[in-house]
């Protein structure tokens, strides 16, 4: 399994050769995956440094599994899958969600509007970071994974409720917060 630096290394070689602890297959998969991964890290992380951490606790993951990859699917969605269980579990160790009551939660969805289509993709990673902990995760999962509320409160271990709550509370912080991001913006530009 001899390759240059410049011949692209097939998936299964790729595989294969980290399944044989090969070290140069291992830093070629890290190196395929780790910026892709990092962006996932990030939209759970509150900071860089803690995307950092899921991102080496999730790449030893994918190495200590590897084995049971059966082929099925994606081998880029397999590996994921394991990053977003990876920062979902170091979520859970934490236990961040905020309470709502159910008078907040019934005037929550009023006027929520989609004005996250005018900022670049870095500012909106940069605001969802800035929404505590257990309203990122939720946001994560249901909006960009496609979790259902049912699946997120099983795995998350709260109710259904619970879910749509923290949804919905992330919905109006992010909307207010994109207002004032683009208000200063404005701002500046004038």
């Amino acid at each position: 399994m001899s390759t240059t630096s410049n011949q692209i290394i097939s998936e299964s070689d790729l595989i294969e050769g980290c399944l044989q602890e090969n070290r140069r297959m291992q830093e070629e998969l890290y190196n395929r995956f780790s910026s892709k991964m990092y962006a996932v890290c990030l939209r759970y992380a509150g900071n860089t440094q803690e995307a950092e951490d899921i991102l080496q606790e999730g790449f030893i993951k994918i190495f200590k599994k590897l084995s049971s990859f059966r082929g099925e699917g994606s081998f880029e969605g397999w590996i994921r899958r394991i990053f977003v269980n990876t920062a979902i579990e170091h979520f859970r160790r934490k236990k961040y969600l905020q309470p709502v009551t159910e008078k907040e939660e019934s005037t929550i969805e009023g006027d929520y509007l989609n004005v996250l289509d005018g900022l670049a993709e870095r500012d909106i990673i940069e605001l969802i970071q800035e929404l505590s902990p257990g309203y990122r995760t939720v946001f994560n999962m249901y909006v960009i994974e496609g979790y259902t509320h049912k699946e997120i409160g099983d795995i998350m271990g709260i109710s259904e409720g619970t879910s749509k709550s923290q949804l919905s509370r992330a919905k109006v912080i992010l909307q207010d917060m994109v207002k004032k991001y683009i208000d200063q913006h404005r701002s500046v530009k004038k």
